[in-house]
């Protein structure tokens, strides 16, 4: 019986070792899904990466340690603490392993010295064994340190090395530098040709900023062939891939004609992009800006009515300055038609924000019954409340006021401030 035993203990040990061992792998695989996948929650994300990352999993083991690195960046829920020096002891166990990724990012914590004492030959030993892995960027990392002369000697040949191994991988950075190197004639002979091969090929994979340098080097003959139609169809992909901003500078290009044709028209679908695509992130600033320019005349031809349009879009948002400026719009007919109590209804939003000036304008409006009834009381109530900010204006129209009223309706207009004042919120006019 015992003999019959024993083989039958060896195999039920045998297969449940073999479940134990896949349930572990099952698991672990599980782990690391969660870990790398962005939609997840980042504290989710980051349980997960501990988890795999202490299964020596050197994937989870460098996302673990970019979650130490960039918590500064992180919102305060997500509970992941910003620790520099935990950031260097994963991105080192994944090193260790051979992880180009870790090895890349060690180097980095060497160079700048974050969570372990700088020091730049180190960082150009991790950047040597990424790059002699065939990782582009430990290639394009060692290519910098070589150019600089930084934890190693001085070499721009052996920098245009490693730049062209990064560049002929596709590693845009690599690309840019090594269009610079021809430029330049450093570590290679000079060659305008492939300075520009290599420029575009590194725009083409970067990011707006460098499409946009490459249209300012085209526009302007800057070291390389000048090519003004070249120059406007990167300033172009420029502003279709960045932010506000590079739309809004785009649009003053085409108003000012610097570097590409004076074109209004242009200008003008510039700068409405840009204000639409802010209001889309929550920056209505570009609304307010393209109703000043509009209304002003600056840059594009002057156009009062379509200000408006731009004026009320970042006033229905909240900007105090475009809530005022509809306000005196309304108020004066200009690009509206004359209409006092809606000129009340946007000075008092503005009012309301602890816009000093529309504080005043409100007041204005309550003494002279204009969009509302004449009251001397909520004039005041105004008055002293931009008086409060500094507003001279009004602190001597609040005086003026006060020797019309008696002195009960001054007591109450004072309490009916200190009311207000607990009331709203003293923003100051900009970007709401």
């Amino acid at each position: 019986m015992t003999g019959l035993r024993t083989p039958f203990i060896v195999l039920f040990c045998g297969l449940s070792s073999l479940t134990t061992g896949t349930w572990a792998q099952s698991v672990n695989s599980t782990s690391l899904e969660k870990c790398l996948d962005k939609t997840q929650a980042l504290s989710d994300r980051f349980v997960a990466c501990l988890s795999a990352a202490d299964e020596e999993l050197s994937e989870a083991q460098v996302h673990l340690g970019d979650l130490y690195d960039w918590a500064h960046l992180y919102p305060q829920g997500a509970n992941i603490p910003d620790d520099d020096t935990e950031a260097v002891r994963w991105y080192r166990r994944a090193a260790e392993q051979g992880n180009a990724d870790g090895q890349v990012r060690l180097g980095h914590m060497y160079t700048r010295g974050a969570g372990i004492t700088k020091d730049e030959t180190e960082a150009v030993r991790w950047y040597r064994m990424a790059a002699e892995q065939g990782d582009a960027d430990g290639q394009f990392q060692l290519g910098r340190m070589y150019t600089r002369g930084a934890g190693i000697a001085k070499d721009d040949t052996e920098a245009v090395r490693w730049y062209r191994m990064a560049a002929e991988q596709g590693n845009g950075d690599g690309q840019w530098i090594l269009g610079y190197m021809y430029n330049e004639g450093r570590g290679v002979s000079a060659d305008s040709a492939e300075a520009i091969r290599w420029y575009r090929l590194g725009a083409e994979r970067g990011d707006d900023l460098r499409k946009w340098e490459l249209g300012d080097m085209l526009a302007r003959g800057d070291r390389i062939p000048e090519n003004d139609i070249e120059a406007k169809r990167w300033f172009g992909r420029a502003a279709e891939q960045g932010d506000p901003v590079r739309k809004w500078l785009l649009g003053e290009k085409y108003a000012q004609g610097q570097d590409i044709l004076e074109d209004d028209a242009e200008a003008i679908r510039w700068f409405r992009r840009a204000a639409e695509q802010g209001a889309e992130i929550g920056d209505i600033f570009w609304y307010r800006e393209l109703g000043d320019m509009l209304y002003w005349g600056r840059a594009v031809p002057r156009d009062v009515s379509e200000a408006v349009v731009y004026y009320k879009a970042a006033a229905e948002l909240g900007d105090a300055m475009s809530q005022r400026r509809l306000g005196d719009m309304y108020a004066d007919g200009r690009g509206v038609p004359e209409n006092d109590m809606e000129a009340v209804k946007w000075y008092r939003l503005a009012a309301e924000q602890g816009y000093d000036r529309a504080q005043l304008d409100l007041g204005d409006m309550f003494i002279r019954g204009e969009g509302v009834p004449e009251d001397y009381v909520q004039a005041y109530v105004w008055y002293n409340l931009a008086a409060a900010q500094g507003n001279e204006e009004a602190a001597l129209e609040k005086d003026k006021l006060a020797n019309l009223m008696t002195r009960d309706q001054v007591q109450k207009a004072q309490d009916l401030s200190s009311d207000m004042f607990r009331r709203i919120s003293h923003k100051q006019p900009g970007k709401q």
